[in-house]
């Protein structure tokens, strides 16, 4: 646990099939998964830079407490999602810090530590923003930060306690 951020509570990865991937994760008995197909981005930068959106399917399950993403990009829009599979192709992309009120000061203390904002932005209107950084000196270590409020955090909360009593059935529920 980091003593300034907390507990890692995402690990992202980025596929080039996100079903199949759901499927290995089944295989060994994480889920069920929650599967948005279309997610809805309503704002997005891409290195400080306003930019296309990137079309993406998005997968969640839990293991114990920390969240499992799966990140599908379908488009060409510019993204760190694109850019780590292009550079080192299907791998666990990033780590993710969840908070309900801090986020401008977590944002600040990587942008005060040499950080990279890569790429940033909101999945719904009414859903909390998220950024990722990067450092220059250190390219495999990417950290997403997230705004957990409202109804993302009720469902994160509802994939959490859908893992706890998951029997197997029902594995990946559309959204």
């Amino acid at each position: 646990m980091s003593k300034l951020l907390g507990t890692v509570r995402q690990v992202g990865y980025v596929v080039h099939d996100i079903e199949k991937a759901m499927q290995h994760w089944i295989n060994i008995g994480v889920g069920p998964w929650f599967y948005v197909e279309d997610v809805k981005s309503t704002e997005y930068t891409y290195y400080g830079n306003a930019s296309s959106i990137p079309k993406l399917s998005i997968a969640l399950a839990n293991s114990g407490d920390v969240q499992i993403e799966l990140i599908q990009q379908r488009n060409d829009a510019p993204s760190l999602y694109r850019d780590s599979l292009e550079r080192n192709g299907e791998c666990a992309q990033h780590v993710a810090y969840w908070t309900a009120d801090h986020f401008q000061a977590i944002c600040k203390h990587f942008l005060d530590r040499g950080f990279v904002e890569g790429h940033a932005g909101r999945m719904g209107a009414k859903s909390g923003p998220y950024a990722y950084f990067v450092h220059p000196e250190l390219r495999s270590a990417m950290y997403e930060v997230s705004e957990i409020s409202g109804m993302k955090a009720m469902f994160f909360d509802q994939i959490r306690a859908a893992a706890t009593t998951w029997d197997g059935k029902d594995p990946i529920r559309k959204l």
